[in-house]
């Protein structure tokens, strides 16, 4: 036999013997989770509790508290000279809107309910739907605040001008809408 024979006998003997079998080796125990993870959470959660916080107790500064004229009298006490910014709504009272030039100042008074309170406005420039309405009730919204001797210093005056529906109604029964002028009637 040659040594080319003897090396192919190895060779497949080789073959026909079981390869060894290969270990793994045993996972070892699993580190635990990172610090920075949950210190990173703690850090966010912080952060959203800061921001929570600082806006709740700034917009309670800003708040506008929304009242009808009845109930901005029996709370009177509670907004009377004080720098809390009111919003009331009611009705004009009819003949009470009185504009003067110098200083500049509109002066009426809103109901609801039986309540009036008298509004000063100190600016020159009133929403066209403001105007006194023999014929119809003039709904007004005005914001500012309570003055210890009892009435509005308005900052804003918003007066309501009926809706489209609302106006139908109005013509079929034969009044006219606030933002009609005096001129427009006439022609």
């Amino acid at each position: 036999m040659s040594d080319l024979d003897r090396e192919l006998e190895r060779a497949a003997a080789a073959v026909d013997e079981p390869a060894p079998a290969v270990t793994r080796p045993e996972p070892g125990p699993t580190p635990p989770a990172r610090k920075g993870n949950v210190g990173l959470l703690i850090g966010l959660l912080v952060m959203a509790g800061a921001i929570l916080t600082l806006v709740l107790f700034s917009f309670k500064e800003s708040a506008v508290y929304a009242k009808g004229v009845d109930e901005l009298i029996r709370e009177k006490d509670k907004y009377s000279g004080t720098d809390r910014a009111v919003r009331v709504q009611g009705i004009l009272v009819k003949g009470t809107l009185v504009h003067r030039d110098t200083p500049c100042e509109h002066r009426f008074e809103m109901q609801t309910k039986g309540a009036v309170l008298p509004v000063r406005y100190p600016q020159c420039i009133v929403p066209d739907t403001f105007r006194d309405m023999p014929e119809m009730d003039v709904m007004v919204t005005a914001e500012g605040k309570l003055s210890s001797a009892g009435y509005l210093e308005a900052s804003t005056i918003f007066a309501k001008c009926p809706s489209k529906y609302e106006m139908k109604e109005m013509q079929k029964g034969g009044q006219k809408a606030p933002h009609v002028s005096q001129m427009t009637q006439a022609l």
